[in-house]
């Protein structure tokens, strides 16, 4: 005898990632041909040393790093963001207006529940982020699907039709996650204006910023202006991680960036799912920010030249299409016969690559999912990328 199930957990389906990672169990693969992983978004290399050196001394020597903390996270941590991230956009954010999360997802989990329950609707661009989709789902809200087409772009113009009376809130990111693509500032304006007009939350996930190749300390370049609006609480609402830009996936740290009166409705959430945020994780948040400016900003350097050799490679194969890429992400459209789910297993077993096929991106039964694929070229080298096209060069299905 079973026991009885949460219907929305039982219709949301299985992390993807970790069904891609079956594909690979019980495989082995030759010294000389490793297996090149470019599945799942998430650097490989672990935080620079003075950063780990950071969270041990506080491990050793701070007590307060082992108790419980604040349930929006750490009074300096939340400071520090509030006046980086305000020069960056060059608008107002006060530190209650920051709240610490465990990690972005996190971030996007309390935010929606905060806005959106069970019979509501929220609007999503396809291709989505998998665990978007996933907790809308188990939280029993409707997904009004915005296709992003060729360019994967959304266009508020489509966004406007979708929008109804149980609408909650539309949901972006940028750098884009699957697709790489970069939204133009005029875009996120647009939606901006769109979501104020109707009375919604526009969710931004910029969980990429640091990757951005228009954000940068050196040339003062930003994504959006939206901050500058001294009415922006009442309308956007700001996600973030430590994990891509300071390597820090494990220690699970994000923030979001909230009207005061929102994150209230979100502390309690965080509360009753965490308590706090990980004290240590939050330590060695703080370090990278107040001392890895330049650092991260080689980070982003190393990012933008394997988007370049992504770019490059794709020449080599000229029937296939590159419709995205930056950031960590390329998503590609291929040529074959083949569904994606199919095609990504045959690549496992012929050329030795694991990539994620767009059915995981899209609606069921969507036809471009079918002839999609996403490639997080930021887990490998130029070298590492190299490699991938030479053996997709040689692949016949």
């Amino acid at each position: 005898m079973s026991l009885p199930l949460n219907s929305n957990l039982g219709a949301t389906e299985l992390p993807p990632v970790m069904e891609a990672r079956r594909w690979i169990q019980g495989k082995s693969f030759p010294a000389n041909r490793p297996l090149i992983n470019v599945s799942q978004a998430a650097p490989l290399e672990i935080p620079p040393l003075e950063l780990r050196q950071a969270i041990a001394d506080a491990a050793l020597n701070d007590p307060d790093a082992h108790l419980y903390g604040p349930v929006l996270g750490m009074t300096a941590l939340r400071e520090e963001i509030a006046a980086q991230f305000s020069r960056a956009y060059s608008g107002t954010i006060a530190p209650d207006r920051v709240a610490i999360t465990q990690g972005c997802n996190q971030a996007f989990c309390a935010t929606l529940a905060a806005l959106a329950g069970p019979g509501d609707e929220v609007i999503l661009p396809t291709p989505w982020y998998f665990n978007h989709k996933m907790w809308l789902d188990m939280s029993g809200v409707t997904t009004c699907v915005l296709d992003t087409g060729a360019s994967l772009i959304p266009d508020p113009a489509a966004a406007a039709a979708l929008i109804g009376p149980k609408t909650r809130a539309i949901v972006l990111v940028t750098p884009n996650n699957p697709g790489g693509v970069e939204y133009p500032s005029a875009t996120l304006r647009a939606f901006f204006d769109l979501a104020r007009a109707h009375g919604i939350a526009l969710v931004i996930d910029e969980t990429y910023r640091d990757f951005d190749s228009r954000h940068s300390p050196q040339t003062g370049g930003r994504p959006h202006d939206l901050f500058e609006d001294p009415a922006w609480g009442e309308t956007v609402i700001q996600l973030y991680s430590f994990s891509k830009a300071y390597r820090m996936t494990g220690h699970r740290v994000g923030a979001i960036v909230a009207s005061a009166a929102l994150l209230t409705e979100i502390e309690k959430v965080l509360d009753t799912i965490a308590i706090c945020p990980n004290q240590l994780g939050q330590t060695g948040a703080l370090w990278g920010m107040r001392n890895l400016g330049s650092w991260v900003e080689g980070e982003r350097q190393e990012i933008l030249k394997r988007r370049a050799a992504m770019v490059e490679g794709f020449t080599a194969l000229p029937d296939w299409v590159l419709m995205g890429c930056g950031a960590y992400f390329a998503w590609v459209e291929h040529p074959f016969d083949l569904a994606s789910d199919d095609l990504c297993r045959r690549l496992v077993d012929d050329c030795a690559i694991l990539m994620l096929p767009g059915t995981f991106f899209t609606p069921e039964g969507s036809e471009a999912g079918r002839r999609q694929i996403r490639i997080a070229f930021a887990n490998i080298d130029c070298d590492g990328i190299a490699e991938m096209f030479r053996r997709l060069q040689d692949f016949r299905p």
